[in-house]
């Protein structure tokens, strides 16, 4: 790719929001930017679940298999690379990337997902994405019944403790600190014989990605075959914020039912703009959005001719 390049839509990441963008923008028959930096928070995982027809892809070969049908788009290009700056407005945006690279272009879509912030918490990027999850709908089915510990607290726990029983009722709950419940949570919790620990965790053991047992600082060892935990997120990219997006509380961009941002010629899918986490979900936003990108190129043209 030249050092310049106009485009009708650049798409700031390219996992399955974004890659699903592109093809249905693709299809559109509009000249289409893909700028990604390779790093997928979903790399750690071997797995992906709940994508028909890709129940148990690994998230490398879903992207291989994603770029390879883009590549029978010509109007499509894959851009290895960072965005560091954008400036401009609707239907005149320029972007500059880390290697030195401009794009021009009318329209912006952010599907740039979400980063995880590492958890002080020993052995656990160790299990990460083996035998240690975030989303039991991702990976609950495959520890269905299995003896698990939760690391989680407060309201986020009394939401996901309810949910997870659907997958196990063998859990207990360990909250690495203060458990940050009122006496009547705690009271739920017992009621539905659920352990909680609020020892912090020294550490957690496994063997090849395995885990084994969870280590509390005042010497209970838990032993399990799973965790699920809570993450601690980030967004992917500030750009969204610095155009001046609306953001949420939660972090993620505020969208419309179209993906359509506070800012106009502006949008985005995915994690970014969802706390879904689901692969399906993004892609599927991924599409919409870009269908409305593409009506509101169509329509410009049709009123400039």
């Amino acid at each position: 790719m030249d050092n310049e390049k106009f485009v009708d839509v650049a798409i700031i990441g390219g996992g399955p929001a974004g890659l699903s963008a592109a093809l249905i923008l693709g299809r559109a028959r509009k000249q289409v930017a893909v700028i990604d930096e390779g790093r997928p928070r979903n790399a750690v995982t071997r797995e992906t679940h709940g994508f028909l027809t890709r129940d148990g892809i690994s998230p490398s070969e879903f992207r291989r298999l994603a770029k390879e049908q883009l590549g029978h788009y010509p109007s499509v290009s894959p851009v290895e690379d960072t965005v560091l700056s954008i400036e401009g407005e609707d239907g005149n945006f320029v972007l500059k990337t880390a290697q030195g690279k401009t794009i021009t272009s009318r329209k912006l879509l952010f599907a740039v997902g979400m980063k995880d912030r590492p958890l002080d918490i020993p052995g656990l990027s160790e299990v990460y994405g083996k035998s240690a999850f975030v989303c039991p709908y991702c990976d609950g089915y495959e520890l269905r019944d299995e003896p698990l510990v939760v690391i989680n607290r407060g309201s986020m726990l009394m939401h996901f403790a309810p949910l997870l029983s659907g997958w196990t009722k063998r859990f207990v709950v360990c909250t690495n600190g203060p458990d940050e419940l009122s006496e009547a949570e705690r009271e739920e919790l017992r009621n539905h014989q659920v352990p909680l620990f609020d020892s912090p965790i020294r550490s957690i053991d496994s063997s090849a990605g395995m885990v084994k047992q969870v280590v509390l600082e005042d010497g209970t060892t838990i032993p399990c075959t799973g965790i699920f935990f809570k993450p601690e997120l980030v967004p992917g990219s500030d750009l969204p914020q610095s155009l001046g997006c609306r953001v949420t509380e939660a972090g993620v961009v505020s969208v419309d039912e179209f993906g359509k941002t506070s800012v106009p010629g502006i949008y985005a899918a995915g994690d970014a703009a969802s706390q879904m986490h689901q692969a399906i979900a993004a892609a599927a936003s991924g599409s919409m959005a870009a269908a409305a990108a593409n009506n509101e190129l169509n329509k410009e043209a049709w009123l400039r001719e």
